[in-house]
């Protein structure tokens, strides 16, 4: 199951959580979100692949947004960023991670590490009411992407990686 457009964790009870969409709003519009939940109370992009279509299996197009599965499945959806090289992803700031070296130090060209902890959404847009209990990080691939965390409002600490000539 890809848990699409969500975070995925064995200890939760709910398998999906919306982005908060103050930060669609933020760095969008986007073109695709290939992790699109099933139910959205608002658009993350101008067209969405669900679990149902498996966006891993789509040709991607223009700028993509993706909040990926947490969990084992987040280093596929990266790398498969990282070669679309024109998007941005929201996943944990778990950065002494393997996959986190493999798939964001090595290929991503910035970050924003979000101030604070993140309240996420439940499918009918309510916002939970404990945060995520982990610290969250925006992946920019490519330079539209780099340009939009750049230029964005949301509080942190925007890091580039790699210089894009």
């Amino acid at each position: 199951m890809n848990g699409i457009g969500s975070h995925q964790s064995a200890k939760m009870l709910n398998d999906e959580w919306l982005t908060p969409p103050n930060i669609i709003l933020d760095l969008g519009p986007f073109d695709l979100d290939p992790c699109a939940p099933i139910v959205r109370p608002w658009e993350t992009a101008r067209k969405h692949f669900t679990k149902n279509d498996d966006g891993l299996m789509h040709k991607w197009a223009g700028l993509v947004w993706c909040n990926p599965p947490y969990g084992d499945q987040t280093k596929t959806w990266l790398d498969r960023m990282a070669l679309h090289n024109n998007g941005i992803a929201l996943i944990f700031a778990r950065t002494e991670t393997d996959m986190f070296f493999k798939s964001v130090w090595e290929k991503a060209t910035s970050l924003l590490f979000i101030r604070g902890r993140l309240y996420f959404c439940y499918v009918d847009g309510t916002v939970a009411k404990a945060n995520s209990g982990a610290p969250s990080v925006l992946i920019a691939y490519g330079k539209e992407a780099d340009i939009r965390l750049r230029r964005s409002k949301i509080k942190g600490k925007y890091i580039t990686l790699h210089e894009l000539l």
